[in-house]
């Protein structure tokens, strides 16, 4: 474990951290005594007594699991702001209307929870009952609603239910059982090896913006091919005086017309649609967005932005103690195969699956950097601390780096019509999806982006565009050869008892 930051600190009493620590089991309060969370020190702070010993790592992570598991209160900040008439785009953070006027929550468009652990709740449900835990995935009730206009859940086809001008006119109001919805719907993943991913996207990025550099002071007419990590993105074309023509795949938004290319050769593998390059870059719009709670780090120091009496509701310091505990979740593991396992996964790998739910990846490094503010061009600028990751149970690869066998590319692949969405709002084409990280998968159904296939076999069935060849080989497969693949899968776990040793 490496910290790096500026050497301009304020000192903090050890015992002052101390007194925090043994305070953190009963953080909640009644609502009416203040705030749930109580304050902690600054990074700087944090980092000093880490330096000195007077924390570790674990500290850390303690005190990152307390801002994911706190239940806010609309002392810390939670919910936005009054309503604002004058907002000219009520559906964006700050003052969105609430149901029914209540004041605080709205569901169908975030303002939906209190803690980051009402939304990652399951562990595994194969067993019985499901293992509740931190960090782990959400059922179908915990499906974020995002940011609709439109929900005509009665399927109505006269004439007092009318489209307002800017709604898609593909979404006819005809009494087809087709509840009409121009927003996304969102399955909670969990959290579990997101270092791992973290560091490879990271790594990939690098490489990516190499690349372009080099591609910007080669001759016109060179042709630079963006691979890294065994992953094609496309190309760079040189048009000679540091100007250069993209054909990008699987990355950057859908129209790159006037995007800088350095903007758009970010690898972003949170989220389902691929729009966060970090898991801090994700827990800075879900604070947003879920809980009303606007970040320092967004927003700006003593500023309240939305209006609702509170300012500093979430510091650069507990977003940081979040991330830490985010990249430090145990990866998922794989159980002994067997032969029959082993045949499916050869199975797997025979019908093209593996094209892009590639098995396992090897970093470079075995240190995650973490940074503040952070840079998603630079994964290097600003870095304060970088955690190695076998304590987070990667296997250290030889000559360096770790194992990630996360099962996927990190990168956007068209699904076909049949999954694409119907969001307005979007800067991702509605049919493109980042491949699903199967790791862990035997224990986190539902499946797919939005939980609609509720069996492994189910969410292959549903596979379409780029992945309907090997969905269609898998559909062909004997019913011997199709359980053997599934038994692979289904050797595909989760850590056992993640967290439990902060508790």
């Amino acid at each position: 474990m490496t910290h790096l930051r500026s050497k301009t600190r304020k000192a903090v009493p050890a015992c002052a951290v101390a007194l925090l620590m043994l305070a953190l089991p009963g953080m909640a309060q009644d609502a009416d005594e203040g705030p749930a969370h109580d304050d902690i020190p600054t990074l700087d702070d944090l980092l000093d007594d880490l330096d000195a010993g007077d924390l570790d790592l674990d500290d850390l992570r303690t005190l990152g699991l307390a801002v994911f598991s706190t239940p806010f209160n609309t002392y810390d900040g939670l919910g936005d702001g009054p309503f604002d008439p004058a907002e000219t785009d009520t559906a964006t953070f700050g003052h969105r209307p609430t149901l029914q006027g209540n004041g605080l929550s709205l569901r169908v468009n975030g303002l939906d929870a209190q803690s980051c652990n009402e939304c990652h709740t399951i562990v595994s449900n194969r067993t019985k009952p499901p293992t509740l835990g931190f960090a782990g995935v959400g059922g179908i009730v915990q499906n974020a609603i995002i940011m609709p206009s439109l929900i005509d859940v009665a399927d109505s086809f006269d004439d007092r239910v009318v489209f307002q001008p800017g709604h898609d006119p593909s979404l006819p109001l005809v009494f087809d059982g087709v509840a009409d919805y121009n927003g996304r719907f969102a399955n909670p993943p969990f959290l579990f090896g997101g270092g791992g991913v973290e560091l490879l996207g990271k790594e990939m990025t690098a490489d990516l913006q190499y690349l372009l550099a080099e591609a910007r002071s080669a001759p016109a007419g060179t042709v630079t091919l963006l691979k890294t990590h065994g992953v094609d993105f496309g190309s760079i074309t040189s048009l000679g005086g540091g100007d250069v023509e993209l054909d990008v795949e699987g990355i950057g938004p859908e129209d790159i017309t006037g995007v800088p290319a350095e903007e758009v050769l970010v690898v972003r593998p949170f989220g389902r649609k691929g729009e966060s390059f970090t898991m801090r870059d994700f827990d800075r719009g879900a604070m947003q967005f879920h809980f009303g709670i606007q970040p320092v780090e967004v927003v700006g120091e003593d500023l309240d932005e939305d209006g609702d009496g509170v300012d500093n509701e979430v510091s650069v310091a507990e977003m940081s103690v979040l991330h830490i505990f985010d990249v430090t979740n145990a990866r998922p593991r794989v159980r002994h195969l067997g032969p029959a396992a082993v045949q499916g996964f050869e199975t797997f790998v025979d019908i093209g699956c593996a094209e892009c739910h590639h098995p396992v990846k090897k970093t470079r490094s075995r240190k995650v950097p973490l940074a503040h503010p952070e840079d998603p061009i630079d994964p290097s600028a600003d870095v304060y601390l970088r955690i190695n990751l076998v304590r987070a149970g990667f296997d250290p690869a030889p000559g360096g780096g770790v194992f990630v066998p996360l099962f996927a590319d990190l990168k956007r692949h068209k699904m076909g019509p049949g999954l694409a969405e119907t969001f307005e709002r979007g800067e991702i084409a509605n049919d493109e999806f980042t491949t699903a990280r199967l790791w862990g998968v035997a224990d986190t159904a539902p499946y797919l982006h939005d939980g609609r296939a509720t069996t492994l076999f189910q969410a292959i069935e549903l596979h379409g565009g780029e992945a309907q060849t090997a969905r269609d080989a898998f559909m062909a497969l004997s019913v011997s050869q199709q359980k053997k693949l599934l038994r692979f899968l289904r050797k595909l776990k989760v850590p056992k008892k993640p967290n439990e040793d902060l508790l």
